[in-house]
């Protein structure tokens, strides 16, 4: 967009909200038209895809704060068909170059005494400085840095502290981040020191790109520094203690903000993510925030029922009551047992009862099995399994 379209076009009469219309009805302005007008409800027309482009447009201004006042301090001063005169200016036209403004010469000062401020209005968002104001780089944020972290199962449930060694890019120390051998880079001249250049948006209001000459950074060394070759950036290992926090699962990112490479020129820094891998347990196991553990029975509990103590993870037994009859591989619940949950509260245990079935019966064990046989001859398990097979 050029610097004459913004200030003469009238974003709010393009979203159909008055000028004092609060962020609340100007994001509702927006939707409204843009369902209306969106290409992929109008295939085909292309007034309604120009018009969906100054809709989205006229948003990327107003639904911005910054922006929205920049453009009306502008329009202010301005006026919407163009160039206004202050007071005391007289009645005459006057021939005003916007390049001359914008690019602080001298033109602009002679133009009724409004030169200097005026690149101040817009500097943030043409990332122009004004006139006077010189020019200076722009903070850049640090690179994000992938890391990986094997856990034990019982460290995934309870959470743990771990040391990560991690290598990034950071500020070469041989320049101290310039880039340069002896410490004095010049503004690149391509994009004056902002690190980014515009490119045509197709009707968008301000699409970058990063400079092609000093790759974004908005400095070009003189004599590049042995060290980083002139990116101001060398690579660097930090160990870091690192909280993991209780109930991850294995395969888990995690992100931690600010934890990345460091910024450049003031920039925040980076983020940290984190890939958790969990060993496995050799007597718990785990269903999202249950755990789950399969406890041996003998047939007298399963079929007289009883009282079966169950081992927990990292906490004393809890006892679970058998009820008469209970069948192989039923589940029951022992509650806020289970992995930690993100809001602190548990999950539960999952108990599976296996009857456990002796090898070797000899002696009155093997008498009281043989008596109980002959008391329950005539009870055959199978009996509904061959009805049910020849019913089919």
């Amino acid at each position: 967009m050029s610097t004459k379209d913004f200030i003469e076009k009238d974003f709010y009469k393009v979203l159909g909200v008055p000028k004092d219309a609060t962020e609340a009805e100007i994001k509702k302005a927006y939707r409204k038209l843009a369902r209306e007008f969106h290409p992929d409800a109008n295939k085909g027309n292309a007034k309604a895809e120009e018009r969906f482009k100054e809709i989205s447009e006229a948003n990327d201004v107003l639904g911005d704060p910054k922006k929205r006042k920049e453009y009306d301090e502008a329009r202010a001063f301005f006026g919407s068909g163009g160039f206004r005169p202050g007071p005391g200016a007289g009645g005459g036209s006057f021939n005003f170059d916007l390049g001359d403004l914008f690019g602080g010469q001298a033109g602009g000062q002679q133009a009724g005494g409004f030169g200097g401020g005026l690149g101040d209005v817009f500097g943030g968002l043409f990332n122009r400085g004004g006139a006077g104001t010189g020019t200076r780089t722009q903070p850049r944020r640090g690179q994000d840095i992938e890391s990986e972290v094997t856990l034990s199962f019982t460290e995934a449930i309870e959470g743990a502290t771990v040391p990560l060694r991690m290598s990034s890019q950071a500020p070469c120390k041989a320049c101290s981040g310039t880039g340069d051998k002896n410490g004095t880079p010049r503004v690149c001249p391509t994009c004056v020191g902002t690190g980014q250049v515009a490119r045509g948006s197709g009707g968008g209001f301000s699409l970058t790109d990063p400079c092609p000459d000093c790759k974004g950074r908005g400095l070009i060394a003189e004599e590049p520094c042995e060290i980083c070759k002139g990116s101001g950036r060398a690579k660097s290992s930090r160990t870091m203690q690192v909280r993991i926090p209780a109930g991850v699962s294995d395969g888990q990112r995690i992100r931690l903000r600010g934890k990345g490479a460091p910024g450049e020129r003031g920039g925040p820094a980076g983020d940290l993510y984190v890939v958790v891998h969990v060993g496995a347990h050799p007597v718990f196991g785990r269903k999202g925030d249950n755990l789950t553990v399969t406890v041996p029975v003998t047939y007298p509990e399963a079929a007289l029922g009883g009282e079966v103590r169950v081992p927990t993870l990292g906490g004393p037994p809890v006892t679970l009551k058998l009820p008469p009859g209970t069948p192989n591989g039923r589940t029951m619940r022992a509650r806020g047992k289970g992995a930690v949950r993100k809001d602190g509260t548990r999950g539960d245990l999952l108990v599976t009862v296996e009857v456990s079935v002796p090898k070797d019966v000899s002696g009155k064990a093997r008498d009281a099995l043989e008596a109980y046989r002959e008391a329950t001859a005539d009870d055959d398990p199978r009996a509904e399994l061959f009805q049910a097979a020849k019913g089919a």
